[in-house]
């Protein structure tokens, strides 16, 4: 099962960290995925959940884009990451979405097979579906697991 670290998180939502470049190399160095929240502001990049926070330059994100799963959070963040073939998806309050390359990505509770499934408290996920992977503010919960 793929496990994805939600923001950066490791043991926990951390404000303070979420989307914070060089805590996502530190998160991706121990060999998580990592969902990151994109914006494009008149032509520059930023991570950030509520705001465009810090900024990034292409090349890191296109240097991690295997490790990306990639948020946009604005429009204007469409053409860069189609541009250069991010791992990218797009939702409000949908239940489900589905990634650029169709893999679904599915709301807390909404468990599709092969699909991704966003999980915010530190349960472990165990599912009758055979889901993909899951998206988490606990990723180091989940280590060992199948």
């Amino acid at each position: 099962m793929k496990i994805i670290s939600h923001r950066g998180n490791l043991n926990g939502p951390d404000p303070s960290i979420e989307n914070n470049p060089a805590h996502i190399d530190k998160v991706i160095d121990l060999g998580y995925d990592v969902e990151i929240d994109l914006w494009d502001v008149k032509g520059s990049l930023y991570l950030g959940h509520d705001e465009a926070y810090y900024k990034v330059d292409k090349y890191w994100i296109t240097n991690r884009k295997d490790k990306l799963w990639v948020h946009l959070k604005n429009f204007d963040a469409l053409p860069f990451a189609k541009n250069y073939y991010l791992n990218y998806f797009w939702h409000e309050n949908d239940k489900m979405t589905l990634t650029n390359n169709g893999t679904p990505w599915c709301y807390p509770g909404i468990y599709i097979p092969n699909g991704i499934t966003v999980v915010l408290t530190d349960e472990i996920v165990n599912v009758d579906v055979d889901i993909y992977g899951v998206c988490t503010d606990y990723p180091e919960k989940y280590k060992g697991i199948k």
